[in-house]
């Protein structure tokens, strides 16, 4: 099963980062190349411990729906979505924020298991597991990006 590990230092609040992180609409915005929209469960603002979204999105040039749910969460230091349903055989995304010496440590870890069997494995070490990076750092940059212009924003008024 393929790991991903993102770790992305922000100066910003932690309560700030861990918000955008789980804010349904800043998600939309920050993949938009990928068309990523929020179509049934919760689909605006902040998901919470239980609740569910589905995501309807283009990668590959084929339209996917993916669902995923909150299973782990403590405000403002840690949760975990996980795939219901959509492409993946399965997937766990965990979502870790530390606050040290007025900067947010924003960690991503992110394991999949893709469908298909051998196919599905040769896909991971061919294309798969660097997408999903790439997709990930994306976001993070994105979320850095909005997160410490927040935090300017706050320290100015």
């Amino acid at each position: 099963m393929p790991i991903i590990e993102i770790k992305t230092i922000i100066k910003a609040d932690i309560k700030t980062c861990f918000d955008l992180s789980r804010n349904i609409d800043f998600h939309q915005q920050s993949l938009e190349h990928s068309n990523e929209k929020a179509i049934a469960g919760k689909t605006s603002g902040l998901i919470e411990l239980g609740e569910s979204v589905t995501w309807e999105a283009t990668h590959f040039g084929v339209k996917q729906k993916l669902t995923s749910k909150i299973t782990a969460f403590e405000s403002p230091y840690y949760f975990v979505d996980e795939m219901t349903s959509g492409a993946f055989k399965s997937f766990k995304h965990e979502h870790i924020f530390k606050y040290e010496e007025g900067k947010t440590l924003m960690v991503d870890k992110f394991q999949f298991e893709s469908p298909f069997g051998i196919f599905g494995k040769l896909a991971n070490i061919l294309f798969l597991k660097r997408y999903m990076k790439n997709l990930l750092t994306t976001r993070n940059e994105c979320l850095k990006i909005k997160a410490e212009e927040v935090s300017t924003l706050e320290h100015r008024n």
